[in-house]
């Protein structure tokens, strides 16, 4: 699979955020939340640099949520009954995402301090 064309690597790329999204309910929840963080900079305009913190934070909780999703399906695969360090594999990838949806919360916080301040 590698050296593959640039459209069919995005074609795997995609199937994979479709595949997320129709099963994660995690993953749907992130991203109603990025259309909100979406709709709230169209309505509150703010600087660039917001656009940019946001789009990256925004990134990032997606992409933690997708890795974790990966590594779930991977170790779930491999070793389908309960071991405890599969479970700590699991419970790592989980945490990645609590840690980046946390810093999320934090930029948006941020946001709103700073848009109070005008």
């Amino acid at each position: 699979m590698k050296n593959q064309p640039f459209h069919s690597r995005l074609r795997f790329a995609l199937a994979g955020i479709t595949s997320t999204l129709r099963s994660e309910s995690s993953f749907k929840l992130h991203v109603l939340a990025a259309a909100a963080v979406l709709g709230a900079l169209v309505w509150l305009r703010p600087a660039p640099v917001w656009w940019a913190l946001a789009a990256l934070t925004v990134s990032f909780v997606l992409a933690a949520e997708l890795v974790n999703t990966a590594i779930e399906h991977l170790a779930d695969h491999l070793h389908p009954e309960l071991h405890p360090k599969i479970k700590l594999v699991k419970d790592c990838a989980a945490a990645a995402v609590l840690v980046a949806s946390l810093g999320a919360l934090a930029v948006a916080a941020a946001f709103v301090v700073s848009s109070l301040r005008g």
